[in-house]
């Protein structure tokens, strides 16, 4: 491990590359079951962000949480699929909305109003990544 990797602590919830295998082929039946059932080919696995994306959607979300009353504590990723173009199922897509805790603002400091993480109402999402390559690769691609 580099010096400057291990100057910096490690998140909760790490995975070992063994384990995100064993994620990634726990879920192989689902999709065989919306590729086969529903897509009639095979859907998309995976959804890819560029590190810039992530930051500037990171700082926008901070500022909107502000702007309308909240504290950005967090993201939460849903997974949604394209809607039906000419008949045909779209891919399957993952998209992120900025969760927080509502707040109220005193003359001195900020109150939280809510006691859990919540999906900021009018917060909006990043969506639009790009799909694995081919579309339904398995990890690691």
């Amino acid at each position: 491990m580099s010096k400057e990797i291990s100057k910096v602590q490690a998140p909760k919830g790490l995975i070992t590359p063994e384990q995100a295998k064993n994620l990634d082929q726990a879920f192989d039946s689902r999709h065989k079951l919306i590729s086969s059932s529903i897509l009639k080919r095979a859907d998309n696995r995976s959804t890819w962000y560029a590190l810039e994306e992530i930051e500037t959607f990171l700082a926008y979300a901070k500022q909107q949480a502000s702007d309308l009353g909240y504290t950005l504590d967090g993201i939460r990723i849903y997974e949604g699929a394209y809607p039906e173009i000419n008949g045909e199922a779209g891919y399957t897509t993952m998209f992120i909305m900025p969760t927080g805790r509502s707040v109220k603002r005193s003359t001195k400091r900020l109150i939280s109003t809510s006691e859990e993480s919540e999906d900021i109402p009018d917060g909006e999402g990043l969506n639009m990544g790009n799909t694995g390559n081919p579309p339904e690769a398995n990890y690691p691609q």
